[in-house]
C-alpha cells in the first residue's frame, strides 16, 4: 500500500519461489553455501538452452523457405 501502511485484513503473501529469486536470495549465503546459487543457475541455463534448441528444431521442420534451399 502507499506510504508503507497495510490493513490488518491483508495477509502476508510470500514471494513466489522462482529460480531467479532463489539465485538472488542465495547471494547472502554465497561464501558458505555456493550450491544455493549454482544449482538454480545451472537449471535455468539448461532450461533456456533446451527451449532454444526446440525452437530451432521447430523452425527447421516447419519453415517452407528452408525446404526450398535443399
Amino acid at each position: 500500500m502507499p506510504g508503507g501502511r497495510r490493513r490488518a485484513t491483508q495477509p502476508d503473501i510470500p514471494e513466489t519461489p522462482t529460480w531467479g529469486n532463489i539465485i538472488g536470495q542465495g547471494r547472502t549465503f554465497f561464501q558458505r553455501a555456493i550450491w544455493i546459487m549454482i544449482f538454480p543457475g545451472v537449471f535455468l541455463s539448461l532450461t533456456v538452452l533446451s527451449i532454444n534448441l526446440v525452437g530451432d528444431g521447430l523452425r527447421d521442420a516447419l519453415d517452407p523457405k528452408l525446404r526450398r534451399r535443399e
